[in-house]
């Protein structure tokens, strides 16, 4: 984010490439028109300029990832213009320290919590900025505000005092959600607001933006002469057309500012006038020569009353220029808190985890750990193994939006096409499809339906991502089409996201390194124009990786090794992940097809095996990843399920030989034993949890027996009590019987 001398610094800018039009124009709509759209311009164009400075293999990178679709959906939650143009810059921005990391994600934190206090607490909707943009620039130019940009100021001042108050209740009534919210509440709490200043713009403008008729008495005098003339002229027009022949064509209006009588072309009338103008769609406009008289001084009096107006609206920018800089950093911390706003309401609607940021040094040793407040201890195998990333049942983000919205244009249709009618819902559907360039056919509500039931039932999988500290390097294999490709997609929008402040898609808890970069090489890097092919452009991007990446990035690789002959391309995979796990990136994620590749575990313990699950009883993906064991290919399978011939697979299969088979069968044990192990650690889980609930249970149930027998001994020595001060010489007896019941 901007300090404030920046923001000072940005609408000086915008003052001075737009200050122009309100010296050669007069209408103040079209003034802030222009000088809104000036300043939009300026702030896309201060995005652009960060886009156009940042590395090329980083932008590659993010263009890879569809970072720009991810900020322009985050924008989207923002309620003002400028908070989604400065949301998009923060986000773009990606120069943030691990400080800084932190800071936004506490920000964010704070903003989800006063939104569960309240959603509609930071709703900036009524607050019009771009009003008080273009007001803040003509009071810097010694300019006259118009009335919407003076309400829009005043308004803006009540917000931030509303907003104060609000907050103020809040935090009083809980300690702990003062706690959890103070990194915003101490900038709410600190805004300044000048309530003098508010009443003195509401004592003259109303809410709409007009003067009021008591602003000053010289604006009351000149508007009730002009009503008093418009009033006689109405009545003369309709006089003068009352004597006429024919009146139906006859009609009273204002051309010009001035009461004008409309007629047919040709028409000839009795009151003698002047031609305004005539025009085959218009007929002849004429002013009678009764009315000129009355029309000049009309004139007049509506020139008083705009000299009147501008008079009370100089007389406001006076008053607003000692206070503008603190309107100007009022401003901006709405702008600001927009800008959090919009984050939290996006990993809200995600149902996102805030997840704990971890900082590590280039050899993978820990240095620092904040962020989420969860409890740690559940991350499996925590007690013996550290680990550097753990994310749970993380989506990518893009696919949830994008299914979300299919199923609500499902869900749509499917209401449409019950409560239209049948016959309306086909018409509307054959427009839409003929719109679209889709074959005209008829949809039947139950194909809608279950088209609804299907999208409902296949929901983006989740995936998850666990890697122990000591780990450079982690390789996953597996069949085509498995979701190699979109795990590392997930895993580096993840990391962004983390960065940037937002929320990530995943269930708690989420333990995720800070990066300086992320940096991949995904997808088909041909290029005509540079005259690359696809298995030269992936070395270009490559070595670009290599050039920029610290020891604190992340990297990203697909297909590592493809594209050439399987032997070269294994051998340069391999140096490539080699010097990776030695002297390159934190962390480093590649794919591949490459049963060599799949090796370097068993002799560099930097290394990690990690294979996409493979249903094998209906030969399919299951897009989860199996973390510690290499995957096999599938290839032979998936051409099968694909309908290719059975002859030519089955030539396939021996050609692939049998040793290869042989390994693909260890492989396959390897996963059958893991899935067994995770079966009974699931098991042993669930025993402990059993076991811990029963021994809550039984610490109960002590902790209210001993009650009982406390409460029970009370009522005893308490009616003892009373039974001994009945009867004579028995109070001693009482006294020793207590000592027996105490010492017990």
């Amino acid at each position: 984010m901007l300090s404030s001398s920046s923001c000072n610094f940005r609408f000086c800018n915008t003052i001075s490439s737009t200050s122009f039009i309100s010296t050669t124009t007069t209408n103040t709509y079209r003034r802030s028109e222009f000088t809104h759209l000036s300043f939009l311009n300026y702030l896309n164009s201060k995005i652009r300029s960060r886009v156009a400075a940042k590395p090329t293999v980083l932008l590659k990178t993010l263009e890879i990832l569809e970072w720009d679709k991810l900020c322009d959906l985050v924008s989207s939650f923002a309620t003002t213009p400028l908070g989604r143009n400065a949301t998009k810059e923060q986000l773009w921005s990606l120069d943030q320290t691990y400080e800084e990391s932190l800071r936004l994600l506490t920000e964010t934190r704070a903003a989800v919590d006063i939104l569960n206090y309240h959603p509609k607490l930071l709703d900036f909707n009524r607050i019009h900025v771009l009003s008080v943009t273009t007001g803040i620039n003509h009071v810097r130019t010694d300019s006259s505000v118009d009335g919407q940009e003076a309400i829009a100021i005043a308004n803006l001042l009540r917000f931030a005092k509303s907003l104060q108050i609000n907050i103020n209740y809040a935090i009083r009534g809980s300690n702990d959600l003062r706690l959890r919210v103070k990194p915003l509440a101490d900038l709410i709490l600190d805004l300044k607001t000048n309530e003098s200043l508010v009443r003195s713009i509401l004592q003259v403008v109303n809410e709409n933006g007009s003067i009021k008729d008591s602003a000053s008495q010289k604006l009351e005098k000149a508007r009730r002469r002009v009503t008093s003339l418009n009033n006689d002229l109405f009545l003369l027009m309709n006089t003068l057309i009352a004597n006429e022949a024919s009146t139906r064509t006859l009609e009273a209006s204002k051309k010009y500012g001035r009461w004008c009588i409309r007629s047919e072309a040709g028409q000839l009338t009795r009151f003698k006038g002047l031609l305004v103008s005539s025009g085959v769609g218009d007929g002849n406009i004429i002013e009678p020569v009764c009315a000129v008289s009355l029309n000049d001084e009309l004139q007049e009096e509506e020139a008083a009353v705009a000299e009147a107006e501008a008079e009370v609206l100089l007389d406001i920018t006076e008053k607003m220029k000692p206070d503008l800089d603190g309107i100007v950093k009022l401003l901006y911390s709405i702008v600001k808190l927009d800008v959090v706003n919009a984050r939290a309401s996006y990993s809200l609607s995600v149902n996102g985890t805030c997840p704990e940021l971890l900082l590590l040094d280039g050899k993978s040793n820990l240095l620092r750990s904040e962020g989420s407040k969860n409890d740690s201890s559940n991350f499996v195998y925590s007690n013996k193994k550290q680990r550097m990333l753990h994310i749970s049942q993380v989506y990518h983000p893009l696919l949830v939006q994008s299914h979300k919205q299919d199923l609500e244009e499902a869900r749509r249709d499917a209401v449409k096409s019950t409560s239209m009618g049948l016959k309306l819902y086909f018409q509307f559907r054959r427009k839409k499809m003929q719109t679209q360039n889709i074959l005209k056919q008829e949809v039947d509500p139950e194909i809608l339906q279950e088209k609804v039931t299907q999208l409902e039932k296949a929901h983006p999988t989740p995936v998850d991502f666990v890697v122990d500290i000591n780990t450079r390097v982690v390789l996953i294999s597996g069949p085509n089409m498995g979701g190699k490709t979109v795990c590392l997609k997930t895993l580096g929008l993840a990391a962004i996201m983390a960065k940037a402040g937002l929320y990530i898609l995943c269930s708690e808890p989420a333990k995720i390194p800070w990066f300086d970069s992320v940096l991949a090489d995904i997808g088909d890097q041909q290029s005509l124009y540079h005259s690359l092919s696809t298995f030269s452009g992936h070395l270009k991007q490559i070595s670009d990786i290599q050039a920029k990446c610290t020891s604190q990035s992340l990297v990203l690789l697909d297909e590592i090794g493809a594209g050439t002959n399987p032997l070269e391309g294994a051998a340069l995979g391999m140096s490539i992940l080699e010097s990776c796990s030695v002297s390159g990136a934190l962390l480093t994620v590649a794919t591949t097809h490459h049963g060599e590749l799949k090796t370097l575990k068993y002799c560099n313990e930097a290394f990690e095996n990690a294979s996409m699950e493979y249903d094998e009883v209906y030969l399919k993906p299951t897009y989860k990843i199996l973390w510690g064991v290499p995957g096999r290919s599938k290839a032979m399978n998936i051409a099968e399920r694909l309908g290719m011939l059975e002859i030519i697979v089955s030539n396939a299969r021996k050609l692939y030989g049998a040793a290869s088979a042989e390994i693909d069968e260890v492989i396959f044990d390897l996963e059958k034993s893991r899935q067994e192990v995770e079966e009974y650690v699931h098991k042993v889980s669930h025993y402990l949890r059993m076991c811990k609930d029963v021994g809550e249970k039984l610490m109960l149930a002590r902790r209210r027996i001993n009650e009982s027998c406390s409460n029970l001994n009370k009522t005893k020595m308490q009616q003892t009590s009373e039974i001994a001060l009945r009867v004579p010489g028995a109070r001693i007896f009482f006294i020793k019987l207590c000592y027996k019941i105490l010492a017990f």
